[in-house]
């Protein structure tokens, strides 16, 4: 995948720096609170990332400069969204001038009130769903600038094809997504698999996942809420016996939702991780505890220039 550029999401920082005067835009400096000088990032996809200066000298013309602590960036395959947290309303003045930066840089400009659900266009210009694709698998997202997605498109992309090729689904499948988010795996292995069930935490992601199924005409799945650290078993979902587990968890891990593979019975489970310790952690328990074999492993640059790494480990048993 791409080294520079390839950051879709992202929340930055913005500071109205009287002494300076100037607004600071851009990301906190590491193990403080302080917003780095920055004039460009360079990870960032250069529709925002090589426009930093732009956004801080616009947001310095504002009469709000000193009400906006960040701004929710969120760049889809089409279009980009800025959205900007203000503690105070925008004047009219103020909407004129967001909304011809909007204009001149082809970026739609949102204002957010309170939280994410508050996020509205400048009056008069249009609500934009954002979208991203997965060719391979003919699937195309539709989300809102604060739902959470992968910020790596690129490797995404190639992380989907691998687990696909990996598990090798076919219409005898019943699968489990453990974790789901909006569907980035549940709708993919849907193209293929007989039957697949989305589980995920947040509301909001869940309606977004059933909208998606939806809009990528999938019959064959279903998405259910619930918090995957405290005890499921009493669920409808998770009284029923899967083939095929699929797990992309939160740094955090999955130790507390593993012991149900007892019961769901999978041949296979795989396993993908923004932590390695917690991916080590859980590992352990599928294999020693849970009778599983680790057959492949490896890692993605999903965050190329930082230390993180996005792994994806292959259970059998």
């Amino acid at each position: 995948g791409p080294h520079w550029g390839y950051r879709r999401k992202a929340r930055m920082g913005v500071k109205y720096v009287a002494k300076k005067g100037r607004v600071l835009v851009g990301f906190r400096e590491r193990r403080n609170q302080f917003l780095a000088e920055m004039e460009s990032c360079k990870v960032m996809h250069p529709i925002v990332g090589e426009k930093l200066m732009d956004l801080s000298a616009m947001i310095g013309q504002l009469s709000i400069k000193d009400k906006i602590p960040q701004i929710e960036v969120a760049i889809g395959d089409e279009d980009c969204v800025l959205a900007f947290r203000v503690l105070e309303p925008a004047t009219d003045e103020d909407k004129e001038i967001m909304r011809a930066f909007g204009h001149q840089h082809n970026i739609s400009i949102c204002l957010q009130s309170k939280g994410p659900d508050t996020i509205v266009p400048i009056e008069g210009e249009p609500e934009l769903m954002l979208t991203y694709s997965l060719p391979e698998q003919g699937i195309t997202f539709r989300f809102k600038p604060a739902t959470f997605t992968q910020v790596n498109y690129e490797i995404n992309r190639q992380m989907v094809s691998r687990v696909m090729q990996e598990m090798d689904f076919n219409e005898q499948d019943r699968v489990l997504d453990l974790f789901c988010g909006l569907g980035n795996f549940t709708l993919p292995i849907a193209t293929k698999a007989g039957y697949v069930v989305g589980i995920e935490g947040d509301q909001p992601l869940v309606n977004h996942a059933k909208d998606n199924a939806q809009f990528n005409k999938l019959t064959n799945v279903e998405f259910f809420v619930a918090d995957l650290s405290k005890d499921v078993s009493d669920q409808v979902w998770a009284r029923q016996k899967y083939n095929k587990v699929m797990l992309d968890p939160s740094r955090a891990g999955a130790s507390e939702v593993l012991h149900n593979l007892k019961k769901w019975g999978p041949e296979l489970v795989m396993y993908i991780s923004c932590n390695p310790s917690t991916l080590a952690r859980d590992a352990g328990i599928l294999v020693n505890e849970l009778g599983y074999t680790l057959v492949k492993a490896g890692v993605m640059d999903m965050f190329p220039q930082t230390g993180h790494v996005e792994s994806i480990a292959l259970f059998k048993k």
